[in-house]
């Protein structure tokens, strides 16, 4: 016997469209501490990344101003420009200067609609434009996130392989998954489609 699987609405889609429509990146500001609060303060978010969980508001100030602001190249993930979450680039130097690693961390109420993707296929578009020099754009993310692993295969990235024992994280050595981009790779392009 088959089930039914039951069909999201016309509503919830369209509500979705138009919540993908409405995010940017944008550099963080002082200003956003109170949103920031809201995700980097959620254990949920903050299990599979290196920060750690922020407790204060003070400590929510000093990581915006001297980790978010100072950085390169660190993005706050906005709705209607209030911070949902980040995505940060992290060039590689030296010889490795042709290569570089995306991070991201989307606020737990927003998991699941597409917004994560909808970013790193933004930052794709952008990082590849303002370094010409980066050929590759590469991901780690531990096993167990599998949210993570759809949200960059959905972005076009290609998974390489599993590194096993790889990174200690939140004191536990975990096997991770590397995913890449090459600027060369047709399907890293920034589109509607999530």
């Amino acid at each position: 016997m088959q089930q039914k699987v039951a069909l999201p609405s016309v509503d919830l889609l369209l509500e979705l469209g138009v919540l993908l429509v409405r995010v940017t990146l944008r550099p963080f500001r002082v200003s956003d501490v109170d949103d920031f609060m809201l995700w980097a303060g959620d254990e949920q978010v903050t299990r599979t990344i290196r920060w750690k969980t922020i407790t204060s508001k003070k400590e929510a100030l000093t990581f915006i101003k001297e980790v978010c602001i100072p950085h390169l190249f660190c993005r706050s993930i906005c709705i209607d420009d209030r911070s949902i979450g980040f995505v940060l680039v992290i060039r590689w130097s030296g010889g490795d200067r042709h290569k570089a690693d995306i991070g991201y961390g989307v606020a737990s109420k927003y998991w699941g609609q597409g917004i994560a993707t909808k970013a790193v296929k933004m930052v794709i578009s952008e990082v590849f434009k303002d370094f010409p020099d980066l050929l590759r754009l590469q991901a780690f993310t531990v096993v167990e996130n599998i949210a993570s692993q759809r949200v960059l295969e959905k972005a076009g990235f290609t998974r390489e392989g599993l590194l096993r024992k790889y990174t200690f994280l939140k004191g536990q050595l975990k096997d991770s998954v590397i995913y890449s981009l090459s600027s060369t790779d047709s399907n890293g392009a920034v589109d509607d489609e999530v």
